[in-house]
């Protein structure tokens, strides 16, 4: 009966040492072809090696070797662990693993280069107001014949014209300018400037030109628009009959 007994626990260790063998402290997946051991092992080991072998597929123990080779470190490291029946700490160690395998040489990140901002166009700036050009008036000089103040038919014809202008043109202002010949005393010539002015002034405020519009000024003939030698012979020559004259300085107000 004893040795019944005997033989029946031989048999019974034998059989639980062959399970061992099989599948170690605790065992769930076939093991991977190339480790030795237990024919089982923990499936978060056997899925850490997977792991492993696929990242060295997809060549990352090439492109970050460093960090490749740690995490290979760790797995070996979570097999040796296993095999010292201390389970739990090798399942800790296959889960850290398969973390780092999948964390194994992230993408660089792309950097987006942003077009630089084009400048706002600058607005235009307003166009410049027109330059408007002072308008220019000018009255016909009228003349007279040799020694005379009265207005001739030439110089009525001429005045008629100035006295339009002046009414178009309320605003302006004319001063009366008297000319005469070089022939004669001066003071008597300053005299026949002065006559001159008056006549042309009387006949522009008879035709309703206001008379705070003109003033009168002589000159007699210290401002001859042509150079004259007074002789008998040219007082009725071109140049003494230009100077035999009235001006309109135009004043603006």
């Amino acid at each position: 009966m004893q040795a019944i007994t005997a033989k029946r626990l031989l048999i019974l260790v034998i059989a639980i040492f062959s399970m061992s063998l099989m599948i170690g402290c605790s065992g769930m997946e076939k093991r991977p072809a190339d480790r030795g051991g237990y024919a089982y092992y923990p499936a978060e080991l056997v899925k850490a090696d997977r792991d492993l072998n696929e990242a060295r597929a997809a060549g990352k123990d090439k492109e970050c070797p460093g960090e490749f080779n740690a995490a290979k470190d760790m797995v070996d490291k979570a097999y040796e662990t296993y095999m010292s029946c201390r389970t739990k700490d090798a399942i800790a160690m296959a889960n850290e693993a398969i973390a780092k395998i999948k964390a194994l040489c992230p993408p660089k990140p792309v950097v987006v280069m942003k077009p630089e901002p084009k400048p706002e166009p600058k607005p235009e700036p307003p166009p410049l107001p027109p330059v408007v050009e002072p308008v220019r008036i000018i009255l016909e000089d009228i003349h007279f014949d040799f020694d005379e103040a009265i207005l001739t038919r030439a110089a009525l014809d001429i005045l008629s014209n100035d006295i339009k202008v002046l009414g178009e043109n309320q605003g302006i202002h004319i001063q009366i300018e008297g000319h005469t010949c070089a022939h004669g005393e001066e003071d008597y010539n300053m005299a026949l400037g002065e006559r001159r002015a008056i006549a042309v002034q009387e006949y522009l405020a008879n035709q309703g030109i206001a008379a705070d519009r003109m003033t009168t000024i002589s000159y007699g003939e210290t401002r001859l628009a042509m150079p004259e030698t007074p002789t008998p012979k040219n007082k009725n020559s071109e140049e003494a009959k230009t100077n035999r004259r009235v001006h309109f300085e135009v004043i603006v107000k």
